[in-house]
């Protein structure tokens, strides 16, 4: 009697695994990561390294931030530790490089984009290289003071601790 119970152990197969609910549980992730995905709409035509600080703040309500990119043109190679002259930064607004003058007519347009709630808390914030001379912040401000743009905010990376030893 024995005999036959190992005989007919060794004959049984492993059952199929059952994939019937992998469609669903594929699709639910699909959705779920489509939805909390960010699409950038805004393609870079400069590069700029974020320069570190220790005192900084998120912003609060994102839809009333308009972005001005200051760094190198990133279509042309640069060497590394080659200092960023005034000429040849490059000023990006949206989708399109553009001069200190142009920043005037940009926050116009970026305020008139905006909903009526969100005009009064309208922030440029400046994505800047940290190599970029001041003289070229100044000028950005200058420009954005005349367009009654009073809200500017400078993005930065925290510094690590490793860093500050």
């Amino acid at each position: 009697m024995m005999r036959s119970f190992i005989r007919r152990r060794g004959k049984r197969e492993i059952p199929a695994l059952n994939t019937s609910s992998l469609p669903d549980l594929i699709f639910t992730v699909l959705f779920f990561f489509m939805i909390v995905t960010h699409m950038r709409d805004v393609d870079l035509r400069v590069s700029y390294e974020v320069p570190q600080g220790t005192e900084l703040q998120k912003l609060g309500h994102k839809g009333a931030v308009a972005y001005i990119y200051i760094g190198r043109d990133a279509s042309k190679p640069h060497q590394a530790g080659q200092r960023l002259r005034e000429e040849d930064v490059r000023i990006q607004l949206n989708n399109r490089l553009a001069t200190v003058a142009d920043i005037k007519d940009f926050a116009e347009s970026e305020r008139q984009r905006m909903s009526e709630e969100d005009r009064g808390r309208m922030t440029v914030s400046i994505k800047a290289d940290r190599d970029v001379p001041m003289g070229v912040i100044a000028d950005v401000k200058a420009a954005l003071q005349d367009a009654f743009v009073l809200k500017i905010n400078y993005s930065a990376t925290e510094k690590n601790e490793k860093m500050k030893e």
